[in-house]
């Protein structure tokens, strides 16, 4: 019974660490330049990011080869900002733009680059192991339309529903 139990808790958990259906990591991914402070443009929401603005998200390495995420917002109604820490290791390999992150001891969601500025790294698409996730992240706290539209572009055409897009304001981080 126990390793029943066992059989299924893996299962639903490597649910969540999946690509969603149709849609394939970047690959060439290249560590080193993805590290660093990325900003947050656009979401789909959620209840661990419910009412953050200013939102920002830094990489950096381990010691053991995994990434140090720390992601931080301004929460509007408290008036002060919220962080969490967490880490992140690759599922398929290093040069792929698919990695399991946890903010949660040993519960991992997917974490999934289907779209990356190859030569600047200045923009990156990101969903989680399903449609419900999406994130627009950027290196500068502000994009151009045209940057934005193709972001909106790209997420139609891979079947995100952009009904509940949020755009986040970065207001707080332009002054930093």
């Amino acid at each position: 019974m126990r390793s029943l139990l066992a059989g299924i808790t893996a299962l639903a958990l490597a649910g969540c660490t999946g690509v969603p259906d149709g849609m394939e990591p970047v690959t060439g991914f290249d560590t080193q330049r993805y590290l660093g402070t990325w900003y947050e443009i656009a979401r789909l929401d959620h209840s661990f990011e419910e009412g953050l603005s200013n939102v920002s998200a830094r990489y950096s390495l381990n010691e053991d080869g995994s990434i140090e995420v720390v992601n931080r917002g301004y929460d509007d109604k408290v008036g002060k900002w919220k962080e969490a820490v967490g880490r992140a290791v690759f599922v398929e390999g290093e040069s792929t733009g698919h990695l399991k992150v946890s903010f949660f001891g040993p519960f991992y969601d997917s974490y999934v680059v289907f779209e990356l500025d190859e030569a600047g790294y200045s923009y990156a698409y990101v969903t989680g192991y399903d449609r419900d996730y999406l994130w627009f992240l950027s290196r500068t706290p502000e994009v151009s339309e045209e940057a934005l539209a193709s972001f909106k572009d790209r997420a139609k055409a891979e079947g995100f529903d952009l009904g509940e897009l949020i755009l986040v304001e970065q207001d707080r981080n332009k002054a930093e």
